[in-house]
């Protein structure tokens, strides 16, 4: 039995007393012991890039938008999206949530839609990158941005490049796509003035073609 201080009645340590000690001497060994040998750990395991990183600086980029090879210079972090708006002058890709959430910013990279924000520009060179601007071309407009307006799909038209390229693709990927297919193909796109419906009425006359 031990007194209220915790010690064995008697001679010796009591066992809170014992672990305490314990656990500091533990505590103290590897605090002494482990940096050295995590530092050496890290030296036989680190392997140095065979070549070195981009940056932070501007550097050559050379992008393949809408048939035509464009160079420019801009910094690694700089995404897709803001090399077409900010150095290119493409601005049909749109900022709007820069999270990749609404869809406004879509491209067709390589045939598949993407969001622009989540893309840096030098992932995307030796691609080959279509946005809204590829579909109207030599006085003709493309089925898609047609079908929008015949059947008023668009209001402020902010988010109307977005949903285009999302069709587009999708029509590229199966020409014969059910209304279904095309309603799926533009569930991550978002219309804040809420034309849903005059887009479905879209949709259907894209699908019947």
């Amino acid at each position: 039995m031990s007194n209220s201080n915790g010690r064995k009645n008697g001679s010796g340590l009591s066992r809170r007393q014992f672990l305490k000690g314990s656990g500091a001497t533990a505590a103290a060994t590897a605090l002494a012991t482990t940096p050295v040998e995590a530092l050496a750990g890290v030296a036989r395991t680190t392997k140095v890039p065979d070549k070195p990183g981009f940056g932070p600086g501007p550097v050559q980029c050379v992008l393949d938008v809408n048939g035509a090879k464009v160079t420019t210079n801009l910094e690694p972090r700089v995404t897709l999206l803001d090399a077409l708006r900010n150095y290119i002058d493409i601005t049909g890709p749109k900022r709007v949530c820069d999270r990749g959430t609404c869809g406004a910013c879509t491209c067709i990279v390589d045939g598949k839609p993407i969001y622009s924000c989540t893309l840096f520009a030098l992932e995307a060179q030796g691609k080959k990158i279509e946005t809204a601007e590829s579909m109207a071309a030599d006085g003709q407009i493309h089925k898609v941005p047609a079908a929008f307006v015949q059947h008023d799909a668009q209001q402020c038209g902010f988010c109307t490049p977005g949903f285009t390229t999302s069709l587009k693709a999708a029509l590229d990927k199966n020409a014969h796509a059910s209304a279904a297919d095309l309603e799926a193909a533009v569930a991550g796109n978002i219309c804040r003035c809420g034309t849903y419906q005059q887009m479905r009425e879209a949709i259907r006359s894209l699908a019947k073609q």
